[in-house]
C-alpha cells in the first residue's frame, strides 16, 4: 500500500485509518495470546502496556506496508 488517500463516495480517506484499524485488531490478538500463554500476569500497568503495544504495532505496520 502506498500512503495515498482513497476516494470513497467523494470522501478522501487516509490510509492511516486502515492502518489504525488493522493495528487495533493485531493488538487485540497479541493481547489475547499473552493472556492465554500466562504472560499477562507479569504486566504491571495493563492500560499503559496496551497503549504502548498499540503504538508499536501501528508503527511497525506503517513502516512495513507503506514501502510496498
Amino acid at each position: 500500500m502506498e500512503l495515498r488517500e482513497w476516494a470513497l463516495g467523494g470522501v478522501l480517506l487516509s490510509p492511516l485509518l486502515w492502518y489504525a484499524l488493522l493495528a487495533l485488531l493485531l493488538t487485540g490478538l497479541l493481547r489475547l495470546g499473552l493472556q492465554r500463554a500466562g504472560l499477562a500476569r507479569w504486566i504491571w500497568h495493563e492500560a499503559l502496556f496496551d497503549c504502548a503495544l498499540y503504538v508499536c504495532v501501528l508503527a511497525a505496520l506503517v513502516a512495513t506496508l507503506s514501502r510496498v
